[in-house]
């Protein structure tokens, strides 16, 4: 619920800020003011729209980045936590890992060099051949 409303202010501030940054004049506008370009300063007054403007924006876009960054931070520890306990269980499930500690394995005991170890008989897995097809003449 979090990240679905940061989600929606996040892209507002975007579609704000841009609105905000189009509406504030440029560095060159002072020129264009001499032909006719100057009358939307009346709007805001001669200095007032710039420090306006350029207030918003300047919040505008700070808090867009702290949301940035707090999504990322977030997303990348909440992905961490499942993932982590997913490989611990996929871990026990494969006998990989116990929880009770286990003490060292034992040396394996000497056998002597001529015990032989007995070897089942191999099972007739053979498939049964299937009979051939009965061929019958047909009198004339």
């Amino acid at each position: 619920m979090l990240m679905t409303l940061l989600n929606v202010l996040y892209v507002l501030l975007a579609v704000a800020m841009i609105v905000l940054i189009l509406m504030q004049r440029g560095a060159g506008a002072q020129a264009g003011s001499g032909f006719g370009a100057g009358a939307s300063a009346t709007v805001f007054g001669a200095r007032g729209a710039g420090n306006f403007l350029s207030k918003s924006t300047k919040w505008l876009a700070i808090t867009f980045f702290l949301i940035a960054l707090f999504m990322g931070w977030h997303f990348t520890h909440a992905s961490k936590a499942p993932a982590e306990a997913q490989q611990k269980a996929a871990a026990a499930d494969l006998g990989l890992v116990s929880d009770v500690p286990t003490a060292p394995a034992a040396a394996p005991a000497q056998q002597p060099a001529n015990t032989a170890v007995p070897v089942a008989p191999a099972a007739n897995n053979a498939v049964p051949a299937a009979p051939a097809p009965a061929t019958t003449v047909a009198p004339k």
